[in-house]
């Protein structure tokens, strides 16, 4: 009996190690599969932390590429706008050179005492109107004591004489003017021409 009873106590002991072997095995593996989910887990966490990264550079440099196109559209349509002022104003004022000239004629064409009220009114008109001119950038050519300036004058004739340097404005015969820097008509003039200077650059020319 005592020997039976050892072998049994032997048995029950061993069953209680492997028991408890058991228990550890078992109380172990749920520690490695937290670790190994957390792992996953934060990955996916930084993963979905450079994405959001990238998108937000992505639409930031979006934002950057439209405000500069709308900046660029807004200053053409602004460009834009100002041109068609400009050539409106450009097309008002030289339907208004004829004004001026006919003003300008009636000026000259009373010079005597009798006219005088009469002309003082014409020149106040055409004062007027050209101060109005000039307020949207109308300037007249200057020709009293200029050279010649094919660019802003236009020589209807040329007059011999040694009076005046060659090539020297004698007289205006009708105004020019500007807008804006622009050339809207060049003004008609007579021009002097040196006979002496002609013959010697013809004598130069020869030799």
């Amino acid at each position: 009996m005592s020997r039976r009873g050892d072998s049994e106590k032997e048995q029950d002991v061993k069953t209680a190690a492997n028991a408890g072997a058991i228990g550890d095995d078992v109380s172990e593996a749920p520690e490695t599969h937290e670790t190994a989910s957390g792992a996953a887990a934060e990955a996916a966490v930084m993963q979905e932390i450079e994405k959001l990264v990238a998108e937000k550079s992505d639409l930031k440099n979006t934002l950057v590429r439209l405000q500069a196109d709308f900046d660029n559209y807004r200053k053409r349509i602004e460009r834009e706008r100002h041109q068609e002022r400009h050539r409106g104003a450009e097309a008002v004022v030289e339907h208004l050179l004829p004004v001026l000239d006919a003003l300008d004629r009636a000026i000259s064409s009373h010079r005597d005492a009798a006219h005088d009220e009469y002309r003082k009114g014409f020149e106040l008109i055409r004062k007027q109107l050209f101060d109005a001119l000039a307020k949207q950038g109308v300037a007249q050519i200057q020709t009293e004591g200029q050279r010649f300036d094919p660019h802003m004058h236009h020589a209807i004739e040329r007059v011999e004489t040694n009076d005046q340097p060659d090539g020297a404005v004698l007289e205006e015969l009708q105004a020019g003017y500007v807008f804006h820097g622009k050339v809207l008509r060049p003004a008609m003039v007579r021009v002097a021409a040196n006979p002496e200077g002609e013959d010697s650059e013809s004598k130069t020319t020869v030799n």
